[in-house]
């Protein structure tokens, strides 16, 4: 058959077994075929839990002794064998295996139901589990169940707490050989993964996975329960807990609960103040990958992620998520408590804090606490005066990069934002969103002092300023306070005379916006505000008030 020559007559006969794929050997207790006796032994450790093996070096226990010697050479850091292509060292003859089909393109396992390809018969065995829904695999401290048994010894690892994967360069220890692995390139900056189309590179093949769908529009991941489609099963199943409501990742100081494993992770930082990732720009350090890499875009200026609809690009992905659904006008996140809906998840976490209050994210100079730890940041930049952000085509530099975003569109008169009812457009996301509470009379925002009620956030802060008599802005110049940053901005005109609103009809300068805007209802003879008790219209809200008053004597 295939001229192979054995020492033995017996391994003769076991190898033929490969061709007939004769397995006489059952297993008693689950049916289950083999086709050579030591592999049913094997197999019927994983119902009687038995684990003979033990190491002497730490005491762990397996229930194959080739595990076991596997295991070994995480103490020894022994890796016998050696790719001949690119002469990487492995600790397992397997993972050799595995690896030398990276470089052949090799898939022997094919899958009978859809006739997907693998490299790997155990990447094999557990696609085939998506389609039968199998998980054989059951944790015995809380009874959840896996398809892989590979994947019930990560989860024990939630309850014991065990981290076996140490780092040889900086001693970090973690509970997944793969999050080992995946650090290790942090030290090393290995991308051995090339996209063949844009030629990217990734330090992992999911990774690269993932990015070429990017290209081919793929997203062959759909939630069974309102269908949208996602390009990884990662994705999918962050998604599918949105329906769920679990929260598996619990974090163990706080006790706080996250959806996402890189969520908890994110939010340990808050605790250690980690910030593993620098900027070799600046070196500016951040506590999360993907601040970095959106930070570093404001180095390069590059703008990856298009609209397949307007073609616009974003730097950041969730912006383009974002703006995807300004054409969908999609909103799939609702509030538990009111039922409003929004169109991205970190609207709904941002408007859920409004009914729990909670602010986890403490100011150590002014005890001052806020919702989001971003919030945190900006705010910082009050007492330090940093202004990190400039403008390439005045030289004005700000504190946060969305004012310098909101800036840029003074200089390129871009209004983006559109309201759907009147189509009146807007410089900012937030403008609009104030604007939208026009039509629907929306005062979400309540006095607990005197039950006044404000359409938006920041009058409504500005308000209770009154009754606390708060004014946390001081004019560096003259000293005096005020309740409003924009009141700040306003009074620092009058050191610097500058008057940077100007009318186009005949170009008459103001110090602040609000003041044009008035002046152009002298041209356009526009009067907005209306009484309502006998219908006079005035073009200033403060003509209107006191016109009110003529009503009330």
């Amino acid at each position: 058959m295939c001229n192979k020559t054995f020492s033995d007559r017996s391994n003769l006969m076991r190898h033929l077994r490969a061709h007939t794929e004769e397995k006489p050997h059952a297993c008693g207790i689950c049916n289950k075929t083999f086709s050579e006796r030591f592999r049913l032994s094997r197999h019927l450790r994983t119902h009687t839990k038995e684990k003979p093996y033990a190491c002497d070096k730490c005491q762990k226990t397996f229930s194959q002794p080739e595990v076991l010697k596997g295991h070994l050479r995480t103490h020894t850091k022994e890796r016998p064998f050696i790719c001949d292509v690119c002469n990487r060292a492995f600790s397992e003859r397997t993972t050799l295996k595995n690896h030398l089909r990276t470089h052949t393109n090799e898939k022997p396992f094919s899958c009978d139901v859809c006739n997907k390809a693998f490299s790997q018969r155990s990447s094999f065995k557990r696609h085939v589990r998506t389609h039968v829904g199998e998980k054989p695999y059951s944790c015995d401290l809380c009874h959840k169940a896996f398809s892989q048994n590979t994947s019930l010894k990560t989860h024990l690892r939630t309850h014991t707490k065990e981290k076996p994967y140490a780092c040889d360069i900086c001693h970090k220890t973690f509970s997944r050989r793969s999050y080992l692995m995946r650090h290790l390139k942090t030290h090393t900056g290995e991308k051995p993964f090339a996209c063949e189309i844009c030629y990217k590179t990734f330090s992992r093949r999911f990774s690269l996975t993932c990015h070429f769908r990017t290209h081919t529009k793929e997203k062959p991941f759909v939630c069974e329960v309102c269908n949208r489609a996602f390009s990884d099963q990662s994705s999918l199943r962050d998604h599918i807990r949105i329906h769920t409501k679990e929260k598996p990742f619990v974090c163990e100081i706080c006790n706080k609960a996250f959806r996402q494993h890189s969520n908890l992770k994110t939010h340990s930082r808050t605790h250690t103040n980690e910030k593993p990732y620098a900027c070799n720009v600046c070196n500016k350090t951040f506590s999360q990958r993907g601040n970095l890499i959106s930070h570093l875009r404001t180095h390069t200026k590059e703008k990856p992620h298009a609209c397949n609809i307007c073609n616009k690009t974003f730097s950041h992905r969730f912006t383009l998520t974002g703006h995807l659904l300004r054409h969908t006008k999609e909103k799939p996140y609702r509030c538990e408590v009111c039922n409003k809906a929004f169109s991205q998840s970190w609207d709904l976490k941002k408007h859920s804090r409004t009914h729990t209050n909670y602010k986890p994210y403490k100011c150590d100079t002014c005890n001052k606490t806020f919702s989001w730890n971003s919030n945190l940041m900006m705010h910082l930049r009050t007492h330090t005066k940093e202004k990190p952000y400039e403008c390439d085509i005045c030289k004005k530099t700000f504190s946060f990069h969305s004012n310098l975003k909101g800036h840029l569109r003074m200089h390129t008169n871009e209004k983006e934002y559109a309201c759907d009812i009147c189509n009146k457009a807007f410089l900012y996301p937030s403008t609009l969103k104030a604007h939208l509470r026009i039509h629907t009379r929306e005062k979400p925002h309540t006095c607990h002092f005197c039950n006044k009620t404000f359409s938006h956030r920041n009058n409504f802060v500005g308000h209770l300023r009154i009754h606390t008599n708060e004014k946390p802005f001081a004019c560096d110049l003259c000293n005096k306070a005020f309740s409003h940053r924009s009141n700040l901005k306003t009074h620092l005109r009058t050191h610097t005379n500058e008057k940077p609103f100007v009318c186009h009809v005949c170009n008459n300068a103001f110090s602040d916006h609000s003041s044009l805007i008035r002046h152009m209802r002298s041209h356009a003879k526009e009067k907005p505000f209306p009484c309502d008790i006998c219908n006079k219209t005035f073009s200033k809200r403060w003509d209107l008030k006191k016109h009110l008053r003529t009503h009330t004597k």
